[in-house]
């Protein structure tokens, strides 16, 4: 076996991909269910209930503001709970990792695997909310296409993130840590609910380094009819976060699973 496969995937991974893909399928009813009953709470309790006493932001209704931040954010919520909970299940309960490490996959590949299930996984929480919010006039369909490759390259960023995670923790427990002190601020910082520029300027500074912010850079205008700034900046970044969560995903699972 050559140096590079140990840690670039084959084509393999797409088998993960697909076993995880026929599992999710028993349960694709409430799953689904719970895509669509989220955001539609969000978007009656914020969009309507405070956008009443908020009105307009950057020139559109509140409700229309928060829809697209709601995806973005609906992407990270989803990737990061499969990247982190599912995952570890699948590692470390099931022992699903070991029983594919005796066929001839490889670590890469069950890394690539995941990352691309955190993304679809992801893809389909956003779709839902993007249907949802088109019944409230909420989202421009024309740059629907430009979001969903957002969305697919935002999955595999977080997901990869949350990998990493997972391939240190030793329980359930450990995730709490990285959703109080990763998730959640990034939830509530990031431009989802209020513009990046009514933050203090250390905020705003902070913020440029989180993947959320760049996500929702491009999905708001992609959503509501306009076109993104800084385009490649934020491509960039987002590139950045799922090659760096890759690399420091592949280290620390090998470690783990080939002891």
């Amino acid at each position: 076996m050559s140096y590079w496969r140990r840690y670039l995937p084959g084509w393999a991974c797409w088998a993960l991909v697909a076993r995880n893909f026929r599992v999710w399928r028993k349960l694709w009813l409430p799953s689904l269910l719970g895509n669509f009953g989220d955001p539609l709470l969000y978007l009656l309790a914020l969009g309507y209930g405070l956008g009443h006493f908020v009105g307009r932001i950057e020139d559109m209704p509140y409700i229309t503001f928060i829809a697209s931040g709601i995806v973005a954010s609906s992407v990270m919520n989803t990737a990061t709970f499969e990247g982190l909970y599912s995952a570890f299940t699948r590692m470390s309960v099931q022992k699903t990792y070991a029983a594919i490490l005796a066929t001839p996959m490889e670590v890469s590949d069950v890394l690539a695997g995941e990352m691309l299930w955190c993304a679809l996984k992801g893809s389909i929480s956003a779709v839902a909310i993007i249907l949802v919010a088109s019944f409230f006039g909420a989202i421009t369909w024309a740059g629907v296409p430009w979001a969903l490759l957002v969305i697919l390259l935002s999955g595999l960023a977080f997901g990869a993130i949350a990998l990493a995670v997972t391939a240190v923790s030793r329980s359930y427990d450990f995730f709490m840590y990285y959703f109080t002190l990763v998730v959640t601020p990034m939830f509530l910082f990031c431009g989802v609910f209020y513009p990046l520029k009514t933050l203090p300027a250390v905020g705003q500074t902070i913020a440029q380094f989180l993947p959320l912010t760049h996500a929702v850079a491009l999905l708001r205008p992609w959503l509501t009819g306009h076109w993104p700034t800084q385009i490649p900046l934020h491509l960039a970044v987002l590139t950045a976060y799922a090659v760096v969560g890759y690399a420091l995903a592949i280290v620390l699972l090998r470690r783990r699973l080939l002891v």
